[in-house]
């Protein structure tokens, strides 16, 4: 079988009833799920699961993100000062 064992990758005491489609490790029953129609290991299974959640929604500014927008700010006064001093001489 896959990796030389017909072992359960997570319980090395128990036989391997199948291959998880991600990660191809041998898994016990305990292990195997059933998801979209074919086996995965549980680790492969919250990967893909958090993949079809999407990102998280950020809702709070951070440290960077400020200095980030001040920055910006700084730019967009800075050239809105310098467009004035040179139109208005």
């Amino acid at each position: 079988m896959i990796q030389g064992s017909g072992r359960c990758h997570y319980h090395p005491e128990r036989a391997g009833l199948g291959v998880c489609v991600e990660c191809r490790r041998v898994i016990c029953r305990e292990c195997t799920t059933q998801f979209e129609g074919i086996n995965r290991c549980a680790s492969c299974l919250g990967r893909r699961l958090q993949a079809l959640e999407g990102p998280a929604e950020r809702r709070e500014w951070t440290v960077g993100s400020g200095l980030l927008a001040v920055a910006g700010l700084g730019l967009v006064w800075g050239a809105v000062y310098m467009t004035l001093h040179l139109v208005m001489g």
